[in-house]
């Protein structure tokens, strides 16, 4: 009989995958530990994605698996495949796609906003959206009120 080796530290992957009877806690940490070696970070609390695999062209082009910051797309099966777990939801792989409405994303902000799309343009339009929305925020915080203003410098009477 051969001893199977010990357990020496290593993450097993593949037991850090969603499954059903785990807590919101316990997949949040799994998702962590998932994420951890690619180094992308998780922005979107909730997300789903999927592929209409009737119109996606994956045999002549294989984009989308190529620009996956987190390999979460994959070629398996003879057609584009997707380990949710993975997937943090940037739509890079809608980005570069050469058909509209073969990927599907929905996701959800810190905000509690949700956003769907399936069209490149679309996920150009939300990025746009987000960026201007922190970049108001930044000057607002930067520039006085006019209340603020008038206590900084109050009126002087001219004589």
């Amino acid at each position: 009989m051969v001893d199977m080796p010990q357990n020496n530290g290593s993450i097993d992957i593949f037991g850090l995958l969603a499954e059903d009877t785990a807590s919101g806690s316990e997949k949040k940490k799994n998702r962590e530990a998932l994420l951890a070696p690619t180094g992308v970070k998780d922005v979107f609390q909730d997300g789903k994605i999927s592929i209409n695999n009737y119109t996606c062209l994956g045999v002549q082009c294989k984009e989308c698996i190529k620009v996956c910051p987190t390999t979460a797309l994959y070629w398996g099966g003879g057609k584009v495949t997707i380990i949710e777990d993975l997937c943090v939801y940037c739509g890079a792989c809608i980005l570069n796609c050469q058909v509209d409405d073969c990927i599907n994303l929905e996701r959800t902000r810190d905000n509690g906003k949700i956003e769907k799309f399936s069209k490149s343009k679309e996920v150009v339009l939300f990025q746009k959206k987000a960026n201007t929305n922190k970049r108001v925020q930044r000057v607002q915080s930067v520039i006085l009120k006019p209340q603020d203003y008038y206590k900084q410098y109050p009126k002087t009477k001219q004589k």
